[in-house]
């Protein structure tokens, strides 16, 4: 006795759902996207450059205390950073190290600023 098999494709297809990203490549994504490299985020948290690297790369998290500090640098919620919610993402800077070296500069003294505030006037004086 022989069977025929008939396919039928009437069924609707199932929609298909984004791919799921890994809290590391979310990490990854969000600190590219803001123009930090793993050794400057790394810095900012309190870690190597060896475990941005592990935990962009392995399926673990950073410890909890870690998270709201990289959420707050990043700019994301707790809630995007951990992938609950969807993140907004802003447009790439264009000049991301440009903007990075303003922020550290905003920590220095009033009398430092104003110094380097000088030397940068004098710059687009000559520029322009």
């Amino acid at each position: 006795m022989t069977l025929n098999l008939i396919t039928w494709s009437g069924w609707p297809e199932m929609p298909k759902s984004p791919p799921i990203e890994s809290f590391g490549q979310r990490l990854a994504r969000l600190r590219k996207a803001r123009g930090f490299t793993q050794t400057e985020l790394g810095r900012l948290v309190g870690l190597s450059q060896r475990m941005m690297t592990y935990y962009e790369r392995q399926s673990a998290w950073p410890p909890a205390q870690l998270l709201p500090r990289l959420a707050e640098i990043l700019g994301v919620s707790l809630d995007e950073l951990a992938g609950v919610s969807p993140v907004a993402d802003a447009p790439p800077r264009r000049h991301s190290r440009l903007w990075r070296k303003l922020r550290e500069i905003e920590k220095l003294s009033k009398r430092d600023q104003q110094a380097l505030l000088r030397t940068i006037d004098a710059f687009l004086r000559k520029a322009s």
